[in-house]
């Protein structure tokens, strides 16, 4: 989740101190991520107590917009008709009592077992108000996505403020399943061995990194070789820690020492041991706004993550403001999404204008020698729309399955997910098809879709029937309340 700093009252500034004042990780405590931002060379950059301030304002806004929503008795999500397409189950949200948000998926290629992360602003928590709010629920499936067990905690993480920024994989040649995410302003790792039924203690994986962000998770077939991409000091740099005992132990590696702020949002790993990373880089002209363009990477190593290259991919212009309720400017650029085939081919999908403040595109791009070089780019969503948040998975030989947002006739309160796939790579692809087909039911939605995207994050993953399996978040506004749905085909 982009977490971005507006004004913040006095009460808020207060509420940051005692909140974020230290972060607890994994049983210990880590000081919170440090000051620096103006005087520093990287002026009007983000990152540091900022950021926790920021965080801090937005959970107190949505646990306030939830109690509202329960007095006004519109925070439940009523049984509405589905209008599914051909070969879809049609669209069901995960809870129709919480308030979700930003959603990670995974799905075993070799058994029907598929994973859903959350994060969820509602309680009840693990331990009352010992342990995080808001925190990560876990559903599982062991039908392909058909049918999924009771909410379950992914770890307790007593005495830790938050959890935020789920991510979840699936080993292919194990069927391990391997989870990262924040506590507080710090990430940690986990892993289960038995379908998600049990979960390793959280280890940290930042070293002397003072504050992360953002973690981006990708993990080798065997599942040896685990990286994750995250930004840091001073002001959102990228970093990247690697463990290549199975997660057991991490190095850190600082990417690129920049004045921009550079956003990691997809990584995979490569056949061949190639690791790539997408992310997107922007300029903060304070710490709200942003100026000039937006920057799209990949950055990739070829040898274990012991050296790694910069490959400036495009450069797109910055679109509009956000101006739903609670939402800072820089909520709808920035976005990227990357996936590899069995045979090592890439696809890269990515949220940008041609003219500044002008309606995104979603943009996919191809490289079939690792990431070293890409084709022209090409536009999925529909011209003038605004298309966003876009996701990618791929298997097998050029079989390759995305999803983007895109507004209903222009209009920034009417929105809908659309699905496309192709079958050669990404050289063509199917017409789009609407896979937000609920109508009704929640407070968010109408006739023409939902009134906002809830959260940065939602992902994609195909299961061992070859079957696609979205998710996503919808909302009220950027403050919600909200939910996670997805959708299935059949």
């Amino acid at each position: 989740m982009q977490r971005r700093l507006s004004v913040v009252a006095i009460v808020s500034s207060i509420l940051a101190v005692v909140i974020a004042g230290f972060l607890t990780v994994g049983g210990a405590t880590a000081a919170a991520p440090p000051g620096g931002r103006a005087g520093t060379e990287r002026e009007g950059a983000k990152g540091g107590n900022a950021e926790a301030e920021e965080q801090t304002q937005h959970t107190q806004e949505r646990l306030d917009a939830v109690r509202a929503a329960k007095a006004a008795g519109t925070l439940r999500v009523q049984a509405a008709p589905h209008a599914p397409p051909s070969g879809w189950a049609g669209e069901r949200v995960i809870s129709p009592t919480a308030d979700d948000w930003e959603p990670a998926i995974a799905a075993d290629p070799n058994a029907p077992y598929v994973y859903l992360l959350a994060t969820r602003y509602t309680g009840p928590t693990a331990c009352g108000n010992q342990c995080p709010l808001p925190y990560h629920v876990l559903k599982i499936s062991t039908d392909g996505g058909a049918t999924w067990g009771a909410d379950r905690y992914l770890c307790s993480c007593r005495g830790v403020q938050g959890q935020f920024d789920p991510e979840i994989e699936v080993v292919p040649s194990t069927g391990a399943v391997y989870a990262a995410w924040m506590n507080g302003y710090n990430v940690v790792f986990s892993k289960s061995s038995d379908h998600g039924q049990t979960w390793s203690p959280p280890v940290p994986v930042y070293g002397n990194v003072s504050w992360n962000d953002k973690p981006v998770l990708a993990v080798s077939d065997n599942g040896n070789d685990v990286y994750i991409a995250f930004n840091g000091p001073t002001g959102g740099d990228p970093y990247i820690a690697q463990s290549h005992d199975a997660g057991a132990t991490w190095t850190q590696t600082k990417i690129v020492d920049s004045k921009r702020y550079i956003y990691a949002f997809d990584g995979d790993v490569l056949p061949n041991g190639t690791v790539v990373f997408s992310e997107t880089s922007l300029l903060y002209a304070n710490t709200s706004t942003l100026t000039g363009q937006d920057l799209v990477y990949v950055y990739r190593s070829t040898n274990v993550g012991a050296t790694w290259s910069t490959n400036l991919v495009d450069t797109v212009e910055i679109g509009p403001n956000c101006t739903a309720a609670g939402c800072p400017n820089d909520y709808y650029p920035g976005h990227s999404a990357v996936s590899a085939d069995a045979n090592g081919n890439l696809v890269l999908l990515y949220d940008g204008a041609t003219v500044s403040q002008g309606n995104e595109s979603i943009w996919t791009r191809r490289s079939t020698d690792g990431g070293a070089t890409w084709s022209g780019r090409q536009a999925l969503s529909t011209s003038g729309e605004m298309g966003d948040f876009p996701s990618v998975e791929s298997r097998g030989a050029g079989d390759v399955r995305a999803w983007y947002m895109q507004t209903n006739g222009g209009n920034f309160d009417a929105w809908n997910t659309w699905y496309r796939s192709s079958t050669d790579g990404g050289v063509t692809w199917t017409a789009p098809v609407k896979i937000s087909d609920v109508t009704s039911g929640a407070s968010y939605k109408t006739a023409n879709g939902f009134l906002e995207p809830y959260g940065d994050y939602g992902e994609t993953a195909i299961t061992s029937a070859g079957k696609t399996i979205a998710t996503w978040g919808e909302g009220n506004s950027y403050t919600g309340p909200g939910g996670v749905w997805f959708n299935r085909q059949t």
